[in-house]
């Protein structure tokens, strides 16, 4: 089984904390079209023996494109691929987009799920962002949403500057009174060269204070587990068959394509990603060249993935799998490294399966680094 994620990279303004490949203006969108379909169409003789379980429309802003465009890409991914009979075919949109046209439009097409960029329900933080949506937008659009669609995710941002526990809490309550089924939830990060990262350089807003984020994701944790949501990844909390199958893949090591300028792609051995460049992209594809670059991936790289993705699940590390896909080597190196933080109440082994305690979660991607093999 494998996935396909597709990269629409528009986006009708910049968010102050984003890093990933955009263009604020749309008038190459036709021709970025044709070439998402010419390079499906190129991609289909070395993928068109893997079942394709999910679709996965990211960005950018997959929102800005009509129900017609989003169509048009699944007619071509459905016509080059073997598609299982009910995949998960998840778009990304946010909350100023969802107009109850656009959603009756939505809930004709194959798209089942919906993952909603609400990040808070408070003006102030949406304009720290510079988000294209206000607070009544976020409100608006779940509820409108839950009409036509029971597959709904939403997004939330954690450990902003003055960002009280209470205004947390908050957007949490707001985000469960919706009653949707899956809630991600990121702390906010500074990326190189993003208007963040400037404007915390130049003193025009506050600093990121890592232990504001810690408290603020144990408030998350504590809340959405009492509403009956299963942490199952560091950053997403489902109901019990609501998992996103899609990002499941990924951290369970599953195959994936990746369609579009800077998508990424992996197929068990290697990883290639494409172009962060429209214009190159269009081109090159106009040339039947697909515009990318790829990694073969080593022993010592795989593992290294594994124990980062296993670490941030509930479904752990496997010292079978270890010893099974990597060598004893690999099994007795991670056994040795992984004393420390089983002492201090960050690890736990239970039948072989190696998972970050309650105490260890906010500081699973650290502790996995701590179990890396550095040298090849």
């Amino acid at each position: 089984m494998a996935g396909i994620y597709i990269h629409i990279p528009f986006c009708k303004q910049a968010c102050h904390y984003c890093d990933f490949h955009f263009s604020t203006s749309v008038k190459t969108k036709t021709q970025l079209l044709e070439a998402l379909v010419q390079e499906i169409q190129l991609r289909h003789t070395d993928w068109q023996d893997e079942p394709i379980e999910t679709i996965y429309f990211g960005g950018g802003t997959p929102s800005v494109l009509s129900a017609a465009e989003l169509t048009f890409l699944l007619d071509a991914v459905y016509h080059n691929f073997q598609v299982i009979e009910s995949p998960e075919i998840t778009l990304e949109a946010n909350p100023d987009d969802l107009s109850p046209e656009y959603l009756v439009a939505l809930s004709q097409t194959r798209i089942n799920r919906l993952s909603i960029g609400i990040q808070s329900f408070f003006d102030a933080d949406l304009q720290l962002m510079n988000r294209a949506h206000n607070a009544e937008q976020a409100k608006q659009s779940l509820a409108l949403a839950s009409t036509y669609f029971d597959n709904i995710t939403l997004d939330l941002i954690y450990g902003m500057p003055n960002m009280s526990n209470q205004r947390w809490l908050q957007n949490i309550e707001t985000a469960l009174s919706f009653g949707v089924p899956h809630i991600s939830a990121y702390a906010l990060t500074v990326e190189p060269k993003t208007a963040l990262q400037s404007f915390i350089q130049k003193g025009q807003m506050l600093p990121l204070d890592e232990a504001v984020a810690a408290e603020h994701f144990k408030l998350l944790v504590n809340a959405l587990e009492a509403h009956g949501f299963v942490h199952y990844e560091l950053s997403n909390f489902g109901k019990p068959t609501y998992f996103s199958q899609n990002n499941s893949s990924y951290w369970l090591g599953k195959k994936y394509l990746g369609i579009g300028p800077s998508a990424h792609t992996f197929d068990g051995q290697s990883r290639s990603w494409n172009v962060s460049n429209n214009a190159k992209y269009i081109k090159a594809i106009q040339s039947q060249e697909l515009p990318s670059e790829t990694e073969i991936l080593s022993l010592t790289d795989r593992y290294n993935e594994y124990i980062m993705t296993g670490l941030r699940t509930i479904w752990g590390v496997s010292l079978d799998k270890v010893k099974t896909d990597f060598g004893i080597t690999y099994l007795q190196y991670l056994e040795k490294q992984i004393q420390s933080p089983l002492q201090n109440g960050f690890l736990n082994i239970e039948a072989g399966i190696l998972t970050t305690t309650a105490q260890g979660k906010f500081l699973g991607d650290g502790i996995a680094a701590d179990l890396f093999v550095i040298n090849n």
